[in-house]
């Protein structure tokens, strides 16, 4: 009797419950299992990453992009290039365009005037995006390599002090071994105005500082080509005839050997680029130091597509100075460089 009364609607009724509290752990198991499949597919998804080109024309910066597009290629990301051709209103505007358009993950920025792009930048990382900075300094500072901008996921620089602190020391090693007392320099800036040159002249006056035989008697500009430093090396060597070492970018030391005789003009770069290190192997130029453009591009991405996919980025990076000699060259250890930009 108590058997046919629990098989009557109370029964079916608790049978009920129960089969749909199953029904329902079921859907709530499923339900799980598919957002921990979303969530797990999330890092594997395309990255996409605003690639803010300092020119993209320029012969340093174009083997920066291609290793950049390598390493998205290879990281599962895809870049989208904004190239401000050396303006920097028209690098402004387009930052402020990756931030707000909704359309990125990350921001790449190579900046032409770092300490201008501070507001939008700190406005991208306000909107979720990730922001790495590369190869030119973000701030004020330009004697390190330690990001200086709160929340910015990676700082892939150089540092011009140090570059400059390089140039300067390596100007006094070749005057030296070059017997030139009094060693008068012909100084070539790339852009004199820049923050970039005056912290490499700042640097490089401390090291020449204290040796009295070093001597700037003469300075120039040749816009990181060439030609005009062709242009501007002839025009110093007409107002002084003395001038025994010439010290530039290496493009600037392109122009100059075309209008001195290396013999009696001692040359000395900055840059580590290809025909650098040729003419340093042929015994044409002194000597150069190294900028790796290439691993600058490569390392940007890396630490873009690491912030986006796990939150974390990467700190404070130089890549020379992991380079032999800090990236200082000269003949007797040309052999062990390579240079990642033409010249």
């Amino acid at each position: 009797m108590n058997r046919i009364r629990s098989g009557g609607p109370r029964g079916r009724t608790r049978l009920l419950l129960a089969a749909l509290a199953t029904a329902a752990i079921a859907a709530s198991a499923a339900s799980l299992a598919a957002a921990q499949t979303k969530h797990a597919a999330h890092p594997a998804a395309t990255v996409r990453i605003a690639y803010l080109s300092f020119a993209v024309a320029n012969s340093y910066d174009a083997p920066m992009l291609a290793a950049a597009k390598a390493a998205a290629a290879k990281g599962g990301a895809k870049i989208t290039v904004f190239d401000a051709n050396n303006s920097p209103q028209t690098q402004f505007s387009q930052l402020q365009t990756a931030s707000s358009s909704k359309q990125y993950d990350a921001i790449i920025v190579q900046p032409i005037f770092g300490t201008g792009l501070i507001t939008v930048v700190k406005q991208a990382i306000g909107n979720k995006i990730k922001v790495v900075n590369m190869d030119q300094e973000l701030g004020a500072n330009l004697g390190t390599a330690k990001p200086q901008v709160p929340g910015l996921s990676g700082n892939v620089v150089f540092v011009p002090t140090v570059i400059g602190t390089k140039l300067g020391k390596l100007v006094v090693s070749a005057c030296a071994a070059k017997n030139l007392n009094p060693c008068n320099v012909g100084y070539m800036y790339d852009i004199k105005a820049s923050a970039l040159d005056v912290a490499i002249r700042n640097g490089f006056n401390k090291a020449i500082a204290g040796h009295s035989n070093v001597k700037v008697v003469a300075e120039g500009e040749d816009f990181f080509t060439p030609s005009k430093g062709l242009a501007a090396v002839q025009t110093m060597i007409q107002a002084h005839s003395d001038i025994n070492l010439i010290a530039a970018s290496d493009q600037g030391i392109e122009g100059a050997v075309q209008a001195v005789d290396p013999s009696k003009v001692t040359l000395v770069g900055y840059g580590g680029s290809a025909t650098g290190l040729k003419g340093v192997a042929a015994g044409t130029w002194y000597g150069t130091i190294m900028q790796l453009p290439a691993t600058e591009g490569k390392l940007a991405v890396q630490c873009a597509i690491k912030a986006v996919k796990t939150g974390k980025g990467c700190a404070g990076v130089d890549p020379v100075d992991a380079l032999p000699s800090s990236g200082v060259v000269t003949k007797a250890n040309v052999a062990k460089f390579k240079g990642e930009w033409p010249g």
